[in-house]
């Protein structure tokens, strides 16, 4: 089977390597690749096709021939509110057109701690200068969640996400909870969330609902 995918990111170069590895993923696995960016120079594989463009100025007719959307939007400082708009954008081109799937690379402000409803983003443990982002990537997945109109997947990394880490593909999949593993860890690498992701968009084991990912 053949599928297509997007990506775009803006302002954080974390996001840039998430892009690369899901483009190598994906491409590895025989699919194909549309990288719909601001600046075609930016990439650099030859056998992905380029839609250059802005997120915000994308309409139906750039994203309808897509069997996958992967939106690894990325911002920081005083951008980090588009974390919301980009979503809401994305959404609202995407609205009653289910053949498309919108998997969107979220974070793990959003899960949860308990059964009461306690988020990482609530927690005192929540570094201070991580909880802005979170908390407005936790906004961006509530009005996901609540879209009916989308088919939707929303991917939560472990709060230590490490872009360098190798590939282990020793992972556990979960859903709406925060997940350690046996030594009491949170951690995943890029490498593998790249792997899993790309896994997912075949399996679509998780239509509608959110993939958590950690390291075992």
């Amino acid at each position: 089977m053949t599928w297509r995918y997007f990506y775009e990111n803006r302002y954080h170069w974390s996001c840039r390597s998430k892009c690369v590895l899901l483009v190598e993923e994906a491409l590895k696995q025989g699919h194909e690749v549309t990288a719909i960016v601001r600046d075609s120079n930016k990439v650099s594989n030859k056998e992905v096709a380029i839609i250059e463009k802005d997120l915000f100025a994308l309409e139906l007719v750039d994203l309808v021939d897509f069997d996958v959307v992967i939106d690894a939007f990325g911002a920081w400082g005083e951008n980090i509110p588009l974390h919301i708009t980009s979503l809401k954008h994305l959404r609202s081109i995407l609205k009653g057109h289910k053949t498309t799937r919108l998997v969107v690379i979220g974070s793990a402000g959003s899960l949860l701690l308990d059964d009461n409803g306690t988020r990482l983003i609530d927690s005192p443990d929540m570094p201070a200068e991580f909880k802005p982002l979170a908390t407005v990537m936790a906004q961006a997945y509530d009005e996901l969640k609540g879209d009916s109109e989308v088919n939707w997947t929303y991917v939560s990394p472990p709060p230590v996400f490490i872009v360098e880490a190798p590939l282990t593909n020793n992972v556990q999949l979960g859903d709406d909870y925060l997940m350690v593993n046996a030594q009491g860890e949170a951690k995943l690498s890029y490498a593998d969330l790249a792997v899993v992701v790309i896994a997912e968009l075949q399996t679509a084991n998780y239509l509608n609902k959110r993939m958590s990912i950690i390291e075992k």
